[in-house]
């Protein structure tokens, strides 16, 4: 089991790298429930950070990561699933 967790700090750096949309994280984590449309993030750009992400921890994801619709849905579901393993 990982007990490693994405954090807020961790998806802002993520925008960044795979979208190329800077966000402050502590604006990032006031907007947790913001859709990640109002935050300039679109769904491929989602997809880039889903592949960022199972390329870091060798490990598939859900296909339902690609289509949270906030900041706060895509990681309870990514941390979840880090956490057990699924």
């Amino acid at each position: 089991m990982i007990t490693t967790e994405v954090t807020v700090d961790e998806l802002a750096a993520l925008m960044k790298k795979a979208a190329g949309i800077t966000v402050d994280p502590h604006e990032l984590a006031q907007s947790l429930d913001a859709p990640f449309g109002t935050l300039g993030l679109d769904s491929l750009a989602l997809l880039g950070i889903v592949g960022e992400l199972e390329n870091r921890y060798s490990r598939p994801l859900p296909p339902d990561a690609e289509r949270c619709k906030t900041p706060r849905a895509f990681l309870a579901l990514i941390n979840d699933t880090l956490k057990t393993g699924a």
